[in-house]
C-alpha cells in the first residue's frame, strides 16, 4: 500500500509544536497573520533599526562612523552566508573570494566610468549592481558543482577559490594591478548636505542603506516557501526529494543568493577606502567570515549582526594592542597577522562549549529566562 508523502514545504506544523522557520528566526511569529504583510512585518524594524544607527552616526567621529560602515558591509555578507550554511547546510570556504569579486567589479566599473569622464550619482548604485550580479553568475557556477558534492568535497572546492581568486588579481596584473591593487574615485556627500557634511558619515549612510536592503530581502526569503524548502534539503535531502522539492536546484539557487549578498557586501567595503587589493581578501578572511556566523548564531539572521560586529571589533584588535602597549617590533607583526585569529578561534570554542546556539541562542535564553511564565526554549 503506497502513502503520499506531505509536501514539507507548504505543510503546517501540528499545534503546539513550533514550526522550523520559528527556531531558525527566534521571537518571529509562525505563520503571517490573516490580512497581514510578511514584508510589511519585517520593514517596520527595518526603518527604526535604520533611523537609530542614522542618528547614531550623527553623534560619532569619523573613524568610528567607518567602523559602522565596515559593520554594514560585512553584514550584507554574513546575512546571505547564514543563508547558505544555517538555513541551506552548505558549508562554503570561498566567500572571501565572492567578497572579492564584487568589489574588484566596483573598482572596475568604477575606473572605467573615470577614463571616460562620465560622472552622476547613479554611477556607485549602478557599480553595486554589477557587482552583484558578476558574484550571483560567479555563485552559479559554483553552486552547480556544490549540487554535485558534499561535506568536505564541497568545502575543499570553495576553499580553492578562496585562494584562486585572489591569485588571478597578481597574475593578470594588466588588468587588477597585482598586488599594489586599483583605486577609484571616493564617493562623497551629496552637495545638498553641506560642503563639511562628515565624508564618513555619507560612507556610514550608504552602508547601511545596502545592508538593511540584504537583510530585508534575507527576512522575508527565510519566511518564504523557497526559504521552506531550503530547509527541508537542509534536514533531510532524501525527504525533500520524495515531498516534491528539486534539491539540487535549491542548492544551487541558495549558493547564488549568497553570492550576491557576499558580491554587495564586497562592493560596499571596497567604497570605503576607495582601493581594492588582494591582500584584503586573503585565505584567512573566508575562515572569519565562517567563524563570525558560528558565533553569531548560526541560521540566524540576528546571529548575522553579531558576526558582523564581531568582524570588525576583532580585526581591530591587533592595532588596540600595539597602540595601547609599547611592544617590540617583531612581536607587534606577529601579532598583526596572528591575534585577531587566535582570539577568534578562542571565542568560538569558549562559544560553542557554553552556548552552542551562538551569542543569538544565548541572548534568546536569556531573554526567556527573564520573562515569568515562559518556559526556557532548547539550544
Amino acid at each position: 500500500m503506497t502513502t503520499t508523502q506531505p509536501d514539507v514545504s507548504t505543510a503546517e506544523p501540528p499545534p503546539g509544536r513550533p514550526s522550523p522557520l520559528r527556531r531558525l528566526l527566534p521571537g518571529a511569529p509562525d505563520a503571517a497573520p490573516a490580512g497581514g504583510s510578511t514584508l510589511l512585518r519585517h520593514l517596520v524594524p527595518v526603518v527604526l533599526a535604520g533611523t537609530l544607527v542614522v542618528l547614531l552616526t550623527n553623534q560619532l567621529p569619523p573613524y568610528q562612523n567607518l567602523q559602522v560602515a565596515r559593520v554594514c558591509a560585512f553584514l550584507c555578507v554574513t546575512a546571505g552566508y547564514t543563508v547558505l550554511v544555517g538555513l541551506n547546510g552548505q558549508l562554503s570556504l570561498g566567500h572571501g573570494a565572492l567578497m572579492a569579486t564584487g568589489a574588484y567589479t566596483v573598482a572596475l566599473v568604477q575606473r572605467a566610468f573615470e577614463a571616460r569622464a562620465v560622472q552622476g550619482r547613479w554611477i556607485l548604485p549602478l557599480s553595486l549592481l554589477a557587482a552583484v550580479a558578476v558574484t550571483a553568475a560567479a555563485g552559479l557556477v559554483i553552486g552547480l558543482a556544490a549540487a554535485r558534492l558534499r561535506g568536505p568535497y564541497l568545502a575543499g572546492v570553495t576553499l580553492t577559490v578562496a585562494t584562486l581568486v585572489p591569485a588571478i588579481a597578481t597574475i593578470f596584473t594588466g588588468v587588477f594591478n597585482g598586488e599594489q591593487g586599483l583605486r577609484f574615485p571616493a564617493e562623497t556627500p551629496p552637495a545638498f548636505l553641506g560642503a563639511y557634511f562628515q565624508p564618513e558619515r555619507w560612507l556610514a549612510w550608504v552602508a547601511l542603506l545596502a545592508a538593511l536592503l540584504t537583510m530585508l530581502l534575507m527576512a522575508n526569503l527565510v519566511r518564504s516557501r523557497f526559504g521552506r524548502s531550503l530547509r527541508a534539503v537542509r534536514d533531510d535531502e532524501v525527504a525533500a526529494g520524495l515531498a516534491g522539492i528539486h534539491v539540487a536546484r535549491n542548492q544551487v539557487l541558495a549558493f547564488v543568493v549568497s553570492a550576491a549578498c557576499a558580491g554587495l557586501g564586497g562592493g560596499v567595503y571596497a567604497m570605503l577606502t576607495a582601493t581594492v587589493a588582494p591582500g584584503k581578501f586573503a585565505l584567512d578572511l573566508s575562515l572569519f567570515l565562517l567563524m563570525a556566523i558560528v558565533i553569531g548564531g548560526l541560521g540566524s539572521l540576528a546571529g548575522a549582526v553579531w558576526g558582523a560586529v564581531l568582524l570588525v571589533a576583532l580585526q581591530d584588535l591587533p592595532s588596540l594592542v600595539t597602540d595601547t602597549f609599547t611592544l617590540p617590533a617583531g612581536l607587534a607583526q606577529r601579532l598583526e597577522g596572528n591575534l585577531a585569529l587566535a582570539v577568534f578561534g578562542l571565542i568560538l570554542i569558549v562559544v560553542m562549549l557554553a552556548a552552542p546556539g551562538g551569542l543569538q541562542g544565548a541572548a534568546r535564553r536569556l531573554t526567556a529566562r527573564l520573562r515569568p511564565g515562559r518556559r526556557t526554549p532548547h539550544p
